[in-house]
């Protein structure tokens, strides 16, 4: 994909970049910038990963072997010790991608910046996304029973975590949120997959007490949803940033620095 930036690097040999000017361009909808193919390449830090690692464990709520993803900050050794941020991925994603998304140079970047170190975790949803399907695949009970036990088996503070998800794994954070509110000290949404009327919507009294995160793109095509999510809670989040963008990787990596920032902090 063509960036912004290699673009106007090349001169104004674009027509339409012309007729439209920066001053217009900046104020453009993002959906008309994706549509030719201009959107900017997602940002990943410059800095080193740590230790990163992709394993099998097996999960008898899955019923499968899955994928466990973990990363630790540069510095930090193997992480013993330090709390955790679940991961909970989208629909189009995997834990096998999470390096590729420099979810490990993002770590430690947000360390370095000076956010208290703490470790990522994730692994892999099932048929239904991050809730039971009926088939006996139980993504929440992999999460809350056998999660803590794998990342305790690595030496990892697994009773100090938080939970991040982005499109379907942002709609499960809530899903078991409302499940289980005592299970994590905050939750961190990138885009939730949510619409009106939804499950999700039927209890949002139990997220009180959770402290929450929000992220989405104006041009998100679940911006509405989300929007009706907000104006349904008992306490608004701690944090709640619509800002231009899409349901994109690159909207969501401008913001997981902040987001890890908010993070380290409640954890």
């Amino acid at each position: 994909m063509i960036s912004r930036r290699g673009v106007l690097a090349g001169g104004a040999g674009i027509i339409g970049l012309g007729v439209v000017g920066a001053a217009g361009w900046e104020l453009a909808p993002y959906r008309v910038k994706e549509s030719l193919g201009l959107t900017p390449d997602p940002f990943i830090p410059d800095a080193p990963e740590g230790q990163v690692r992709l394993e099998t464990v097996s999960s008898a709520a899955m019923g499968a072997d899955v994928d466990l993803f973990t990363a630790v900050p540069e510095g930090y050794g193997d992480g013993a010790g330090l709390p955790v941020v679940v991961i909970l991925h989208g629909s189009s994603a995997s834990a096998a991608e999470f390096r590729d998304f420099g979810f490990g140079h993002f770590l430690t970047a947000a360390v370095q910046a000076g956010a208290a170190p703490f470790v990522l975790a994730g692994t892999d949803d099932g048929p239904a996304g991050w809730v039971p399907d009926g088939s006996g695949a139980d993504p929440q009970a992999m999460l809350t029973e056998e999660m803590p036990r794998w990342l305790g088996e690595r030496g990892f503070d697994a009773d100090r975590r938080v939970l991040w998800g982005w499109s379907r794994g942002g709609y499960g954070v809530l899903r078991l949120a409302e499940a289980q509110p005592d299970f994590a000290r905050a939750a961190a949404l990138f885009s939730p997959a949510v619409v009106d009327p939804d499950p999700v919507f039927d209890d949002l009294g139990a997220l009180a007490r959770l402290p929450l995160g929000i992220w989405c793109g104006d041009d998100d095509p679940f911006v509405d949803g989300v929007r009706q999510l907000v104006d349904g809670l008992d306490v608004p989040p701690d944090v709640l940033t619509y800002a231009p963008g899409a349901h994109t990787r690159a909207f969501w990596n401008d913001h997981t620095l902040d987001a890890f920032a908010w993070m380290a902090a409640l954890l």
